[in-house]
């Protein structure tokens, strides 16, 4: 929503907002484009507005929303706005899959902003490269997330359905939001919906290694598909090799061909893959390899991933938005084998997303910790669920084994920390809030601590 804002004061529309409660980075983002953020009231509506975005967040029994119904003033959807404000005339280039959206949105808004190209983009972040999640642009290509979670309380078809993809990347697609979806196959019909978006004369750009996209394609597509895979790979016409563990140096391959040999400032083997659909979408916009290269080793990363809080007594902390197995997996893999073994990998965990805090992946979330040293889980919060529905921290911890424990509050956490952490020793803090923020909290402990 803060992106869609920015999109929205950049076409020339007067924005305010409301929230419950803002966190960085986004709240520091908002102050520093001017867009006000204020609690919830009947105020805000006053005077009337030309139009209320209401986010996925929202709900019947809001305020604002039920002032908004009773009054008849105009709304719509965030990736409504998008779709009828923004998007006409644009060649849209959407990213979609459980993972790696935002990354790979990133990186590839990056590889068209340095071919002079100027492209517009709406991203679920802040890339480092831009400063900020969204901007018009001036060129023809527009860059966007494509969310596959539902629209709005007044639209349950998924965000990306309102995008229009020209250019389409099927990244990954794996079982999430159990919160609105319930089971895979349902996610899987919205994808396929999606699909009968993209015009034949479009491209789409499928991840072969992932095979839950074989039932999607099955429903029905329309459009030129292009398949990048690991290297080696029966038929990909695009491949990625990692031949570093932490991903930070990678080849891709062209018609089993090498045609890229990169050594970049991003970490994870799953960042390559990323990579690897973005040189593929990049060459179906007429990009050339050389100015790929140069892009992707320039690319700066995202905000929240992997980003580096700071450094206090030899500990160094870090941030990152992981909230799904198969991404914590991968992250506590890549921040290990970047450490080179000098000291040990603290990860701590908030479950807090709807699905993190259910028992959906209770049996998968302690396969995900076998690169760590230690391990904290902070309880999660019981809101809407039951208790049976609630993910059971202790068991995972149980399972994990004596380097996993369950500590109450962040104070707690912090003070465990600052007791035990050494020098050379790396935290990875884990958690798709503000976390109540232990982030610098922590920070400012260790400082304490070392002086």
């Amino acid at each position: 929503m803060a992106a869609i804002a920015k999109l929205a004061q950049e076409s020339d529309w007067k924005v305010t907002g409301s929230d419950a409660g803002i966190y960085p980075p986004m709240s520091d983002y908002l102050q520093k484009i001017g867009i006000t953020i204020t609690p919830f009231s009947l105020q805000n509506l006053v005077p009337k507005p030309d139009l209320c975005v209401i986010g996925n967040a929202m709900s019947r029994g809001n305020i604002e929303v039920e002032s908004i119904l009773e009054q008849g003033l105009a709304y719509c959807s965030g990736p409504e706005f998008i779709g009828r404000h923004i998007l006409p005339q644009r060649h849209a280039i959407v990213v979609a899959g459980t993972h790696g959206k935002t990354s790979t949105a990133a990186m590839l808004a990056h590889v068209l902003e340095v071919t002079k190209q100027s492209p517009g983009f709406l991203i679920g972040g802040i890339p480092e490269n831009f400063g900020g999640g969204a901007r018009l642009g001036q060129g023809k290509s527009f860059v966007l997330e494509g969310d596959e979670y539902d629209t709005a309380f007044f639209d349950k078809r998924s965000k990306f359905l309102h995008y229009h993809a020209k250019t389409l990347i099927l990244n990954n697609l794996e079982y999430d939001h159990a919160d609105i979806f319930p089971d895979l196959a349902a996610i899987k019909r919205q994808f396929a919906h999606l699909l009968r978006t993209v015009p034949k004369t479009g491209c789409i750009i499928r991840n072969a290694d992932e095979r839950n996209f074989d039932d999607v394609l099955a429903q029905g597509c329309w459009t030129p598909i292009t398949e990048f895979a690991h290297y080696p790979h029966a038929h990909a016409e695009w491949q990625w090799q990692a031949l570093k563990d932490d991903g930070s140096h990678f080849r891709i391959y062209h018609h089993k061909k090498i045609i890229l040999e990169i050594t970049w400032q991003s970490i994870g083997i799953h960042q390559i893959a990323n990579a690897c659909a973005v040189v593929a979408a990049a060459h179906s916009l007429g990009v050339q390899f050389p100015v790929i290269q140069q892009a992707l080793a320039s690319f700066a990363g995202v905000r929240r991933r992997m980003s580096l809080i700071g450094t206090a007594g030899g500990v160094r902390i870090f941030d990152d938005f992981a909230h799904h197995p198969t991404a914590i997996a991968g992250m506590v893999s890549a921040a290990k084998a970047a450490m080179q073994s000098k000291g040990k990998l603290w990860v701590i965990v908030e479950p807090r997303s709807n699905t993190m805090r259910t028992n959906i992946h209770q049996q998968r979330l302690p396969q995900c910790f076998d690169a760590a040293d230690v391990v904290i889980f902070i309880p999660p919060s019981h809101r809407n669920l039951t208790d049976d529905e609630v993910l059971d921290i202790d068991a995972v911890c149980l399972a994990i084994g004596k380097k996993a424990q369950v500590i109450q509050d962040t104070r707690s956490i912090i003070a465990y920390i600052a007791i035990h952490a050494q020098d050379g020793d790396d935290i990875l803090i884990l958690s798709n809030g503000g976390f109540e923020g232990i982030h610098q909290r922590l920070l400012t402990t260790l400082k304490e601590k070392a002086s």
